[in-house]
Formats: structure tokens, sequence, C-alpha cells
């Protein structure tokens, strides 16, 4: 009857959305966590792919103009600093590379992610008693 909300198609990841199943403020982390596993500055769209492959993102694309932003106000935090690379051919590329900051911040986000996972569990047992029921075994989410 109850399913873990796996988005298909874009429509279904509105639907998603609605379930609180994107928690897009958590891009952050990601991007911290495909900068620090790099061992050299990476492009804008290789971001966009590994997050992509990440946890929060299940094989689906995330936009890449919300990466960008994202990016953006990273940079303006110094969590970030880019360059740009202008190759002999094609087009000039902007690399982005973690800072000392972005390496603390990513630290204080393993504490803060665990603080959501116990607020959320939480929430789970509250929700689960306001209806009457016993509490549903956690799902088997895609990837988990």
């Amino acid at each position: 009857m109850w399913q873990v909300c796996s988005p298909q198609s874009n429509g279904e990841l509105k639907e998603c959305a609605v379930l609180g199943s994107t928690l897009s403020r958590l891009s952050q982390p990601t991007i911290l966590t495909i900068l620090a596993a790099s061992d050299e500055p990476l492009h804008g769209y290789i971001i966009v792919q590994r997050a992509a492959d990440s946890p929060m993102f299940g094989g689906k694309k995330p936009d890449a103009a919300g990466v960008y932003r994202t990016l953006k106000n990273m940079e303006e935090s110094n969590l970030v600093v880019s360059q740009w690379e202008t190759p002999k051919a094609g087009p000039a590329k902007r690399m982005f590379m973690l800072t000392d900051n972005g390496r603390t911040t990513l630290r204080r986000w393993i504490d803060s992610l665990a603080c959501y996972q116990a607020t959320i569990e939480e929430l789970r047992v509250a929700a689960a008693t306001s209806l009457g029921i016993d509490l549903p075994p956690t799902p088997v989410c895609d990837g988990h």
C-alpha cells in the first residue's frame, strides 16, 4: 500500500517533492562531498553528473542551473573557489575546488545530518502514534 517515492519522470519527481522526498537544501553537502572526494578541481558539469549518482539524487540528473546557483552561493560563502580553465581547443570551463572553510562546513554537515536523521525518526514515531498505528518498518529505499 505505501511505498518509497522513487521518481521515474519529472511528474513523479514533483509528487515526491510534495512528500518531502526531494530535500534540495541537501544539495550543499552533496556538492561539498563530491569536491572533497576529488583530488583535482572539477567542472560544474562533472559535479552535476556525480550528483546524479549521489544518494540525494538516486540516478536522476539534478537541475544544472540549480547546481550552478548553489556553487555560486557557496563561492560567495568561501566554501569553494573557482578558476577558469581555458584549453587551446574547446570552450573555457569554470573549475571548482573545496576551500578549508568548505571542509570545515562539510564536517559540521556530518553532525547535522545525524541530528536530522534522529529528528526524522522522532517525527515518524509521532506520526504513527497520531494515526494510532504501530510504527511501520523502515522501508528499503533505492540504493540504501
